[in-house]
């Protein structure tokens, strides 16, 4: 087996078992706090800031931290994002009060970024015309994750409690991190020279002088901007699906049961598609590829506003799923293929952030958007700002092959 391929696998594993463990916890927050004595109308409210406080801090701490791998080395910073998981999410076994957990999921969000760094430390090593399958399958290991962690923690409280899934998750990312210390390679050469030295305020101005170099990429800007868009704009009406599906005509008990099929259905459509989607942009093109993967995803949330029946949207679900698969990898893949090797790290950092941000204020734009415009104009709105980034990144594309002819 070749060096990046070791390495490859070496990721592809550590971030499955990270995944699982990462997964296998956070649906349960709610019962937690309830054990915890929270009480029960204060669980809503304190289970959303928990659950979104790691994601919101990571999408800034992120680019940072990918920015300083970039000099350091991405296998050191992958190895320090699971140990900080390690560290944090122990911790959580031992937390008697909510605000504790909240302590903690602010410190695991700000240290505890792993994937950026992982994909980065595959990419600088795998062959160039593989990025975007490479991205697409390190993709699937989490999604994959994604699938098996609540599986898992449910029947793990179950039997042991939720203390004892805080010490698994734990030992399964320090298990991790040991595994891509010992077994990852990095060549030194990929990296910027560090200047001897430096004050870590000067260290931290380089690193944000580095993002703003990657910002300046417009390719990469208006990816980041088709990638920020199609994740917010599903991600708003997501929670709201249930009120949907009722409103196409389900009772509520049904209801339930069809919402939870229908994200299962997506998950098993995502692990199917990404590396899919990742191949065609190695063939295509990145660029090309996520701008007719955003074109689909609108398409998709235009027909969600005029579904008039429950087995339309299941259709619309599947495609959907199908078209957003495509958005991560392909973003990812258009980072290492337009950013050159040294900078990679911060590019991919910009990716996961703008991913990440989305995803962290989706929820609170759906919830206050749909009291004004409904579900379904949740989903027109979408649909219409994802054309207007499309248009705008067309008009960029064409303007600069102006400039260039």
């Amino acid at each position: 087996m070749s060096s990046w391929k070791r390495t490859y696998w070496v990721v592809w594993v550590a971030n499955l078992v990270t995944a699982i463990g990462m997964m296998s916890f956070l649906p349960f927050f709610p019962a937690h706090l309830a054990e915890l004595g929270v009480p029960e109308e204060d669980i809503p409210l304190w289970a959303g800031v928990i659950f979104g406080a790691a994601p919101l801090v990571a999408s800034i701490m992120t680019p940072i931290w990918s920015a300083l791998g970039d000099r350091y080395g991405r296998r050191l910073m992958t190895v320090r994002a699971m140990i900080a998981i390690t560290v944090f999410v122990g911790a959580m076994a031992l937390a008697t009060e909510a605000w504790q957990l909240l302590a903690l999921r602010l410190g695991q969000g700000c240290f505890s970024g792993f994937i950026a760094p992982s994909i980065t430390l595959v990419s600088v090593v795998a062959p160039a015309r593989r990025q975007g399958s490479v991205a697409g399958s390190l993709q699937t290991a989490l999604a994959l994750g994604s699938v098996i962690g609540p599986l898992l923690g449910g029947v793990m409280i179950v039997s042991y409690g939720l203390e004892s899934i805080f010490a698994g998750v734990a030992c399964a990312s320090f298990f991790s991190a040991c595994l891509v210390w010992f077994l990852a390679k990095e060549n030194a050469e990929d990296r910027l020279v560090v200047e001897r030295g430096l004050t870590p305020l000067e260290i931290l101005r380089s690193s944000l002088h580095d993002l703003a170099e990657v910002w300046r990429n417009p390719a990469l800007r208006d990816g980041l901007n088709l990638l920020f868009w199609m994740i917010l704009g599903i991600g708003a009406s997501n929670p709201l699906l249930l009120l949907f599906v009722e409103e196409l005509g389900a009772g509520p008990e049904r209801a339930e049961f069809l919402v939870g099929l229908l994200f299962s259905f997506a998950a098993g459509v995502n692990l199917v598609a990404m590396p899919l989607w990742g191949k065609l942009g190695d063939r295509f093109g990145h660029a090309l590829a996520l701008r007719r993967c955003s074109v689909l995803v609108f398409l998709a949330l235009l027909l969600h506003a005029f579904t008039p029946s429950l087995t339309g949207l299941f259709v619309l679900r599947f495609f959907l799923a199908g078209a957003l698969a495509g958005a991560s990898p392909l973003a990812y893949g258009l980072a290492a293929t337009e950013i050159p090797v040294v900078h990679r790290g911060s590019a991919m950092g910009a990716v996961f952030s703008a991913r990440t941000l989305a995803f962290s204020i989706s929820a609170m734009v759906g919830g206050f958007a749909s009291y004004l415009i409904g579900i379904r104009g949740l989903f027109l709105a979408g649909a219409l700002i994802l054309l207007m980034a499309l248009i705008r990144g067309s008009r960029t594309e064409a303007s600069q092959q102006r400039s260039r002819s």
